[in-house]
């Protein structure tokens, strides 16, 4: 077992070549929202961004979409017809999905669940999307809930993350992914329980807490940064975003779940100095630069 310490983040950020090119660090494909929440796939884009993916693009209904695309002249957002994610638009989200994997040369990752709702047509449709994609994916929020229905798609054959990927829970989503209730129990419980349910489901799960606790089911390991201000809403899109930005790098999910719940927590320290009890999410995206520049 190990603390995540700054030093992970030279192993992500080493100095980039001279003849670069875009997509060279990454295609990062965000698939949430719905009517009523625009804003978690926006707070994934835009934490992506800051944490050095070249590109994003968000695939969205149709309100969520325009008001993501009006929000920021850095944001890409593809209009689905209707209010939620159905079953008409499987066809799209896979056609999109390898489309960027052949503009990128294969450095794409998907962050799939925020804000996309739990309607039963929505989650049929997740899980369905991600039975025949093959990139590395980041499941979050409503996505834990989709596999949850059906979890024995995640152990395979094949593996439902093939491509690799992670699942970023807070302590009552892991419930909802694993039956197991750890929000009162001690720390060393709480590390044996993610270890245990990473080994038998075979992927990264990354544990959101006061204490981030990190498994492949063959290591673990902890992250410490951040603290109580980071139950503002958004702070876990930010964090889902970082990961999927590391993932599309082609960084080993392991590591990307480590040096992302680092860089999101150091993030949110910083801004909490500078603005207290003020702190939203848009300021912790503002503060990435500040940590990933050491």
């Amino acid at each position: 077992m190990q603390e995540v310490t700054q030093d992970i983040l030279k192993k992500i950020y080493k100095k980039r070549p001279e003849e670069s090119k875009k997509y060279d660090f990454g295609l990062l494909i965000v698939i949430g929202g719905s009517e009523f929440y625009s804003g978690s796939p926006a707070l994934s884009a835009l934490a992506a961004f800051r944490a050095g993916v070249d590109m994003v693009r968000i695939i969205a209904p149709k309100r969520a979409a325009d008001i993501i695309a009006s929000f920021s002249p850095d944001l890409a957002a593809y209009p689905l017809e209707g209010k939620w994610l159905g079953k008409k638009h499987l066809a799209t989200l896979i056609e999109m999905t390898e489309s960027a994997k052949e503009v990128a040369h294969g450095k794409t990752a998907v962050v799939i669940g925020g804000g996309v709702g739990r309607s039963e047509e929505t989650q049929k449709v997740i899980l369905e999307y991600l039975e025949k994609v093959s990139v590395p994916v980041v499941i979050d929020a409503d996505a834990i809930h989709a596999v949850s229905k059906k979890p024995e798609i995640i152990l395979g054959p094949p593996p439902l993350l093939k491509g690799g990927g992670l699942i970023t829970p807070h302590t009552y989503e892991f419930f909802v992914l694993t039956g197991r209730a750890v929000y009162k129990l001690p720390e060393e419980e709480k590390i044996k329980a993610v270890l245990e349910e990473a080994a038998r489901l075979k992927t990264t799960i990354l544990l959101k807490g006061r204490t981030d606790i990190i498994s492949d089911g063959k290591e673990v390991a902890l992250n410490k940064t951040g603290g109580p201000f980071l139950t503002v809403g958004g702070t876990g899109d930010t964090l889902a975003g970082i990961c999927g930005a590391l993932l599309a790098r082609g960084i080993d999910p392991f590591l990307a779940a480590q040096a992302a719940a680092f860089i999101n927590g150091l993030a949110g320290e910083i801004a909490f100095k500078k603005l207290g009890e003020g702190l939203v999410a848009t300021d912790l995206i503002n503060s990435i630069p500040e940590v990933i520049k050491y």
